[in-house]
């Protein structure tokens, strides 16, 4: 019998990248491919790469090349750049890394073993044409359902048999294999996204918002938990629209509770929610329903009206307090976090105050900042006003400062309070968790003091006796082990 094949993964980027990567392994196996872990045990290295700014572009450009520097030292032959910034330039990253054999887009996920093959034999693939996949689907949500068939959707593929052990990432209509055997796992709830923010590119390479059917996301919920994971994420590109091509605006309402009550699953968490679309059923829900964590993933991106009209966005400083002070009126310990891009062009001395102002009273968990850059593509790109680099630098380095001090004062708030801790990690004694209002890779972690029995993918409750910055430490009151989590009004 010859040889398996061997393929690694490389992923980078957010966590709907990484749910990307486990179905192309899910295919993968499926067709007969070994995985491995490490690139240099491989045949063929697949970089799943992120295409969203300058930074994440770098980085996939350098695991790129950190793969190719595998070829001729060992098994690797072959180094093959997937994802957004492969589908956002096709050709032209071909044509300008010529260190990746080749490129592909979400075009030839579905056909991956065949793409991988041909390279591995000597052939040549040519890369795509780069376009503009909102075009793909019908401009009417409640239209885009019936289409969605003949369009490559990462997550919404076409029908497939299932091999044992293979989850259905989409019901029953493509491949999911876990690359890890963490407690926690991303769930895509939908791909693309209709807003027109004039900073952003991703909607013209991830295309036009399209839901998965609630009876999908929870048949891959069940699966997750019958391969030990506790807590689901809930992720897309905007969460807060899921189920308006389904003809029910309202359909998160409906299937978060349906979710929490999965066996095994403890904790049931939704990120990327949009300040101008939350309504006040959805707080109730996310507030309210046991297993539900009130956490609170707010794209407000700035909070200067002049700012936030240029990005082709909503709202104000005192109309976001408001917002959070209703959502604490309900959860008082309810977890938020927001990302915030300085710099923008045209952003004045006064805009940036009043930024300021808005991190200072918010009371944010986590902060991301982020200084402007031009993106390919955006609207954005072609404004006049656009501030000299160093300014936009040392603004950058002005608002990280503050956004720091609140979160570490947000976290010593906490001191004394009792949380509910999932175990993710124990090493060498030290063991690591994270609370409700603490989301996976994002956000601060959780150190267990005097809980060395603890085990991965177990909850324990602590009262919170020190603060690290983000980070929290604190001491067992008590343990459960699949009693359900309860803790910070979850």
């Amino acid at each position: 019998m010859p040889e398996r094949r061997t393929v690694a993964l490389v992923t980078l980027g957010c966590a709907r990248n990484e749910v990307d990567s486990e179905e192309l392994a899910g295919r993968l196996e499926a067709d007969g491919w070994q995985l491995v872990q490490d690139a240099a045990d491989a045949d063929v290295a697949v970089v799943n790469t992120c295409g969203f700014v300058e930074a994440a572009k770098k980085d996939s450009v350098d695991a790129l090349l950190e793969a190719n520097d595998l070829k001729g030292h060992g098994r690797t032959q072959a180094v093959v750049a997937v994802g957004c910034m492969a589908e956002r330039y096709g050709k032209e990253l071909a044509e300008a890394l010529p260190e990746a054999d080749a490129v592909l887009g979400f075009d030839d996920y579905a056909d991956i073993t065949d793409r991988l093959q041909t390279i591995l034999a000597g052939g040549h693939h040519v890369s795509h044409a780069p376009r503009d996949r909102r075009k793909l689907l019908p401009l009417t949500p409640v239209e885009r359902q019936s289409a969605a068939a003949e369009v490559a959707v990462p997550g919404h593929g076409a029908p497939e048999d299932l091999p044992e052990g293979l989850a259905p990432a989409s019901g029953p209509r493509t491949l999911r294999r876990r690359l890890d055997d963490s407690p926690v796992a991303s769930v895509k709830l939908a791909s693309g996204c209709d807003r027109r923010c004039s900073f952003c590119a991703i909607p013209a390479f991830r295309g036009s918002f399209l839901s998965r059917r609630p009876a999908d996301v929870l048949s891959e919920t069940r699966w997750l938990a019958e391969q030990g994971v506790r807590e689901v994420m809930l992720v897309s590109e905007n969460n807060t629209s899921y189920g308006k091509d389904l003809g029910d605006i309202r359909l998160l309402e409906t299937l978060l509770p349906e979710l929490a009550a999965v066996d095994g699953i403890e904790r049931v968490r939704v990120s990327y929610l949009q300040p101008a679309e939350m309504r006040p059923g959805l707080i109730d829900v996310m507030t309210g329903t046991p297993g539900v964590v009130p956490y609170f993933d707010l794209s407000f991106q700035h909070s200067a009206p002049n700012v936030l009209r240029r990005m082709r966005r909503f709202g104000d400083t005192d109309r976001f307090l408001e917002l959070l002070e209703g959502i604490r009126g309900k959860a008082p310990e309810a977890g938020a976090r927001s990302n915030f891009i300085v710099g923008f062009p045209g952003e004045t001395e006064a805009d940036l105050a009043e930024l300021e102002r808005f991190i200072t009273h918010a009371r944010l968990d986590a902060v991301g900042v982020f200084g402007y850059s031009d993106e390919d593509g955006t609207e954005a790109a072609g404004y006049d006003g656009k501030l000299p680099e160093d300014e936009v630098a040392e603004r950058l380095a002005r608002l990280t400062r503050l956004a720091e001090e609140m979160t570490a004062q947000r976290a010593e708030e906490r001191i004394g309070s009792e949380i509910e801790v999932l175990v993710e990690s124990v090493e060498d004694g030290v063991v690591e968790g994270r609370a409700a209002h603490q989301a996976p890779e994002t956000d601060g972690l959780t150190t267990l003091l005097g809980a060395q029995d603890a085990r991965p993918g177990q909850f324990v409750r602590a009262r919170v006796v020190a603060a690290e910055g983000v980070d929290l430490v604190a001491e067992p009151v008590a343990a459960t082990s699949g009693d359900g989590c309860q803790g910070e009004g979850a």
